[in-house]
């Protein structure tokens, strides 16, 4: 089963929305973000970066939950100024993101902790322990969860009927946004809410598409709360997405190296061709199939096949082209073996135009491109399945969401 919990929606005022919502704050760059700050008084980036108007002497010196106390005291600024505001009623939420022609619906609503700790939502991602207990500490004392975690199902075919019936209803918010994607977003009626709360209930599990370590900061946060005696009813779920699995996007993400300087061209070339067939192509582009991979190199592009016998099909993470290059080639020939620490590898997702990630390597002085086949959601799930990892950095999924938008609210 999955379980969806209606909630009391913190949110914007209708003609704020377009300039409260925003993407999260890592995802612009430094000049940008502080534009943005300086130039819209209502952006929620000035909630979770409360110290941008701060002398740099009180910045230096602000202990992390300082931070956090100055984030939820800026909440209470944006709602006493009538900036948000609280729903009256519970519900359950549906948003629709429409990007180049295709549109991603789905549920806003809350998912359950207990469904969490039974894997019946499911992982396929390491956390990070110091990155878990920074953001249950943030949790506990912000009390606000303002940015979805994303999460797959299978295909429901009444899911779609149900759909149809709220979005011939004018939207609560209909806005869009610089990077031309429309958002919608509407309050479903209680009666059509429990059709789909219904529906979900036939669902047997869910998968974490984005957001694992939301999902488990949520988890622990709720673990240390129920340990000291303290019990909200919220804080048994966490503010999330639900979207059908085949409605999502998943794109690859490709590989940066640099540092090289100790091998010559010749010297790579003869080392990655011990494991791979190494052509020499006449176009750039990116791998047409799975075990195929691209690689751009000193102004030249090449095809690298994996040998038939480096591919394990019975191994859900060894067979994916990730973890074949890493064994195979960033491993072996360029002594990079932890992906997550190495200082020479970079990352670039496939959303991004050939020819950018190429200006890419010119401008951060990598030496290589490595570009990857994207992985299927169905080999996703086959890791999640068998409770095991994929390589880091190993899908880039859309859509992505806006922080913002349903806040929740976790002392409830």
């Amino acid at each position: 089963m999955a379980k969806l919990k209606p909630f009391k929606a913190l949110r914007p005022v209708r003609d704020k929305v377009h300039l409260v919502a925003t993407r999260p704050y890592y995802q612009y760059k430094k000049n940008v973000l502080r534009a943005k700050l300086q130039s819209n008084p209502y952006t929620f980036l000035r909630i979770i970066n409360p110290e941008f108007d701060l002398p740099k002497k009180e910045r230096v010196n602000t202990t992390l939950v300082e931070t956090f106390g100055l984030v939820k005291k800026r909440y209470e600024e944006f709602i006493e100024k009538k900036i948000l505001f609280r729903d009256k009623e519970p519900h359950i939420y549906l948003y629709r993101q429409t990007q180049n022609g295709h549109a991603y619906t789905g549920i806003v609503a809350g998912a359950s902790v207990d469904e969490y700790q039974r894997d019946l939502i499911k992982r396929h991602e390491a956390t990070i322990t110091s990155r878990e207990e920074m953001f249950i500490s943030y949790l506990d004392v912000v009390g606000y969860n303002a940015e979805p975690v994303l999460l797959s199902h299978e295909p429901a075919p009444d899911l779609d009927r149900l759909f149809n019936l709220v979005t011939q209803e004018r939207p609560e918010y209909e806005f869009t946004t610089t990077d031309t994607i429309k958002h919608e977003l509407w309050c479903i009626p209680q009666e059509i809410g429990k059709q789909i709360q219904d529906v979900f209930e036939d669902i047997p599990c869910t998968y974490i598409a984005d957001g694992h370590h939301r999902s488990a900061s949520s988890s622990g946060l709720h673990m240390n709360r129920m340990q000291q005696g303290i019990q909200f009813d919220n804080q048994g779920f966490f503010l999330s997405f639900f979207i059908d699995e085949t409605k999502l996007k998943v794109y690859e993400y490709n590989r940066l190296v640099k540092n090289i300087t100790t091998l010559s061209k010749e010297e790579i070339l003869k080392k990655l061709s011990r494991n791979f067939e190494v052509e020499k192509m006449t176009e750039a582009r990116r791998p047409a199939k799975e075990h195929e991979i691209t690689m751009y190199f000193e102004k030249d592009w090449y095809r690298l096949t994996c040998h038939e016998d480096l591919i394990n099909e019975q191994d859900p993470v060894g067979c994916l082209d990730a973890e074949i290059l890493t064994q195979y080639a960033l491993s072996p020939v360029f002594q990079i073996h932890d992906l997550k620490t190495d200082q020479n590898i970079g990352f670039v997702s496939g959303v991004q135009p050939l020819e950018k990630m190429c200006k890419k390597v010119e401008k951060e002085k990598y030496d290589i491109l490595f570009c990857l086949y994207p992985v299927r959601m169905d080999q996703v799930k086959r890791v999640a399945d068998h409770k095991m990892i994929m390589p880091p950095k190993s899908t880039w999924v859309e859509p992505k969401m806006r922080s913002g938008l349903t806040i929740y609210n976790i002392n409830e």
